[in-house]
């Protein structure tokens, strides 16, 4: 790999590299100290500074490839993730890492990797949370649920499973529902086989309606609007079911715009002020 060095902040050689991710891994753990030491004497934040990070965190993407490796059962899909979560580990390492320590950045940057990649699967895995035991007894059920298939040639009942699994039946029917907290959906996902084809999850789900809250509010306030004399229900009537507006309701009345207002002020904090003795 050719290299050239400039100068940095005036007095730090920083070698220059045409490509940094072909950098050889047993190229990249010499070059790596190389700019470890830079670090530790550049000022944070020059363009120095970034230069070099930049260039040790692309030299050692091998090492994020060598810990994303070891998840490669979870499909092509997920292992871009994997790989940018990784990439957050590396980074992680690279700025907590000082050459005093006087160890392997391969050897202190994995754990870093490898911890980030596990603390993702951790956070997004289970759509909800549950226990440690019940995510084992999950693993446990699909194994004994792939065997019995096979050697029964069937969906094997609970008992079978039981039996099995070595566990009592109530706590492979727990199993069984703490499974469905692996996987989420969304409320937006389209339910296939609907009549207009557009159905969504979330019209299949009931939500409760806004009104009936106020249902209990209307029959607490029933005894206090009855309780108002005749000209104060109307001015209640004509405001807030016939939607008149404070000029019209002046207009019955005789009086002024501004007196209405004031008059509807009173009444709605009386009515409150009782709201709130009741409650």
């Amino acid at each position: 790999m050719m290299t050239t060095t400039v100068q940095a902040a005036g007095t730090v050689d920083v070698p220059e590299i045409a490509d940094p991710s072909k950098v050889a891994p047993r190229d990249a753990r010499e070059l790596s100290k190389v700019f470890f030491g830079r670090l530790a004497v550049l000022e944070e934040g020059t363009p120095e500074y970034q230069y070099a990070r930049n260039t040790l965190i692309e030299m050692n993407m091998s090492l994020v490839r060598y810990a994303a490796g070891r998840f490669r059962s979870r499909g092509p899909e997920e292992m871009e993730d994997i790989v940018q979560v990784g990439m957050i580990g590396l980074i992680k390492a690279i700025d907590r890492f000082e050459l005093s320590r006087e160890v392997e950045f391969t050897s202190f940057a994995v754990p870093y990797i490898v911890g980030e990649i596990k603390r993702f699967f951790r956070d997004t895995s289970w759509a909800v949370h549950v226990p440690r035991r019940l995510q084992e007894a999950r693993v446990q059920l699909a194994r004994a649920n792939e065997e019995l298939r096979s050697r029964l040639g069937r969906t094997p009942t609970t008992k079978e499973l039981s039996e099995l699994m070595c566990l009592p039946e109530d706590e492979v029917v727990e199993a069984r529902l703490a499974s469905n907290g692996y996987t989420s959906a969304s409320l937006d996902a389209a339910i296939s086989g609907s009549e207009d084809g557009e159905a969504a999850l979330a019209d299949f789900i009931g939500d409760e309606d806004a009104a009936l809250g106020l249902v209990e509010d209307f029959h607490a306030l029933a005894p206090m609007v009855a309780a108002l004399d005749e000209r104060d229900r109307r001015i209640i009537h004509w405001r807030f079911v016939e939607e008149l507006t404070q000029a019209q309701i002046g207009e019955r009345l005789g009086v002024s715009q501004m007196h209405v207002s004031r008059l509807i002020s009173r009444l709605l904090a009386r009515l409150r002020e009782g709201m709130l003795t009741t409650g």
